[in-house]
């Protein structure tokens, strides 16, 4: 559903503030992989799901979505393949409007639109029976503005107007960093629920070791811009946060990797 060949990003090229973010990633995901991120500040991970978006073209290589070589694609057009939630809670919801109709947008994403008034009843009870999965009580709450919400409840929201077309690529941005452990925890389980329920193919990245070794089928972490670990299976079952900084000091052959992923 997703590879990534070759890729090469390298930002402010041939100045004194050269960052190479990307070396040679390479990355497959098959269909209905949950597949967790970790790794250091600066290790590349906002990075990937930025020029797998478009956000940002890519120096050299090659990236695929379900099957269609999307590299040379604007963001724009990526748009109907990827739902994607970022950090920020205010970024994926329209404030001045109403939960219903930002749900309502997001149903209409991509379809002609003609002069029919408004959402239907029947499109109402849709949204209702969406809503309760959050377990947050927005399904009692459709005409409220979404601008009166918490950050946790628009983030919850945006998570499922993502997911809402069922798009070939789900891209998880830390989307629980900025909410309080109780709210996070609330909006991760509706993330394994709603990407188990319809069999999203998932990137989540997660500044959190134990969340990531807690959810999705296969955890990665980026070291440098490249892939150094990709455990699944059994092994993953079987991590703790102490033998997973062990794999990668080992496999990056660097002590620092410890502070790099704790302190991130």
């Amino acid at each position: 559903m997703l590879e990534l060949k070759h890729v090469y990003k390298t930002f402010n090229p041939g100045t004194v503030n050269e960052k190479q973010a990307l070396v040679d990633l390479n990355l497959s995901l098959q269909e209905g992989d949950f597949v967790t991120v970790i790794g250091g500040n600066g290790a590349g991970k906002s990075t990937m799901l930025n020029i797998i978006s478009g956000a940002y073209p890519v120096d050299t290589g090659t990236i695929t979505i379900g099957g269609v070589d999307v590299t040379k694609l604007p963001e724009h057009k990526r748009a109907k393949f990827i739902g994607r939630v970022f950090q920020d809670p205010m970024m994926g919801t329209a404030a001045t409007m109403q939960i219903e109709e930002n749900l309502a947008l997001a149903s209409r994403r991509g379809k002609r639109r003609g002069l029919k008034v408004g959402i239907t009843n029947s499109e109402r009870e849709q949204y209702k029976e969406m809503l309760k999965v959050l377990g947050l009580g927005l399904e009692e709450r459709l005409t409220t503005k979404v601008g009166l919400l918490s950050g946790g409840q628009r983030q919850a929201l945006t998570l499922l107007m993502a997911t809402l077309q069922r798009p070939k690529l789900l891209l998880l941005d830390e989307h629980t960093a900025a909410l309080d452990p109780k709210t996070a925890a609330k909006v991760l389980a509706a993330t394994e629920e709603i990407v188990n329920r319809d069999h999203l193919t998932t990137l989540m990245i997660t500044h959190n070791m134990r969340d990531a070794i807690a959810h999705g089928n296969r955890l990665v972490m980026l070291y440098e811009g490249r892939v150094v670990l990709d455990i699944s299976g059994e092994e993953k079952k079987r991590l703790t946060v102490e033998n997973l900084l062990e794999q990668f000091n080992r496999v990056s052959g660097s002590q620092e990797a410890d502070d790099k992923l704790l302190l991130s």
